[in-house]
């Protein structure tokens, strides 16, 4: 049994036509599809809608009137399907928002992002670089990489990778200010301490067996862990960074690690997003790509 709609669609182009046969082959469906739709559909409307024999046919009254309407709902009806494929046309263009640490988001995703941009000229790239937690609701975040711990079980999450901590100085600092033996040693050379933005404070250093440290020997303070990074490289002190940041550096000897018997167990790297429903083509798009990427050991290595 036909939709009504569809009985709807075949009465109207039926109305318009000289016969049934005629209706069907505007149609595309058999003779007796068209007969069967108009029988149905006057059963329904309990009125006869076509004077007919077998010589000639001829639209009702009622029939007249009710083509008259039912042209004008029909066509707001493929309207409405018109304007759903151009929507769906549409998500390939647009903001797609992203939040990630600083460092990972200038080492690693400006280049991805970057190409991402150039092939789909259509989609707005809005990053957001912070080592802190955003608040996705209130910044409309629709992506984000973070390394550690995710707070919000709502999340669609990824976990791409493992993420070692490492202590690192260059092989001039070592030969400056010797090496460190032991944690506590870590006192008494200097270091690059990075401080939270949302409390203030300096982040603390972890170790294995669930050990922490904050060095009192800093050299330098700063709350931006790319030029952390800058000032491990320039010799300035020992630095705790993530894995995939230095090793690098360390292969091409500009770095070296210490204290390696105390590196503490990996933590995740992940890539999220809210859950609010469908997600439109250019975000999903975005998701797979940085998902493919931060899950790649060779753009992202975990071991040196």
């Amino acid at each position: 049994m036909l939709n009504r709609l569809e009985m709807m669609r075949i009465f109207c182009a039926t109305a318009e036509a000289s016969s049934f046969k005629e209706a069907a082959i505007r149609l595309g469906v058999s003779p007796q599809a068209v007969t069967r739709a108009v029988k149905e559909l006057e059963a329904i409307l309990a009125e006869p809608l076509f004077y007919r024999n077998t010589r000639q046919m001829r639209i009702t009254e009622f029939g007249e009137q009710l083509a008259l309407r039912a042209r004008d709902t029909i066509a707001d009806v493929d309207e409405l399907f018109l304007r759903s494929g151009k929507q769906l046309a549409s998500e390939m263009s647009g903001i797609v928002r992203i939040t990630a640490p600083i460092v990972i988001g200038k080492r690693f995703l400006v280049p991805l992002l970057g190409k991402i941009s150039r092939e789909h000229p259509q989609i707005t790239i809005d990053l957001r670089l912070s080592d802190t937690h955003s608040d996705v609701v209130e910044q409309q975040i629709d992506i984000g990489v973070r390394v550690g711990f995710l707070r919000d079980s709502s999340f669609v999450a990824r976990a791409l990778s493992k993420v070692s901590f490492l202590i690192v100085g260059t092989p001039e600092l070592v030969a400056r200010s010797g090496r460190p033996r032991t944690l506590q040693e870590l006192h008494d050379h200097p270091t690059i301490a990075l401080v939270d933005k949302s409390s203030g404070k300096t982040w603390p250093w972890f170790f294995a067996d669930g050990q922490q440290l904050t060095p009192k020997m800093a050299s330098f303070i700063t709350d931006d862990s790319s030029v952390e990074l800058d000032l491990a490289l320039d010799s300035i002190g020992f630095a705790q960074i993530g894995a995939p940041l230095v090793i690098p550096y360390i292969k091409s000897g500009h770095l070296v690690t210490v204290l390696d018997e105390h590196i503490a167990p990996s933590w995740d790297l992940y890539v999220y997003r809210p859950q609010r429903g469908p997600v439109p083509d250019r975000i999903r798009l975005v998701y797979d790509e940085i998902a493919k990427a931060l899950g790649d050991k060779k753009l992202f290595p975990i071991q040196p």
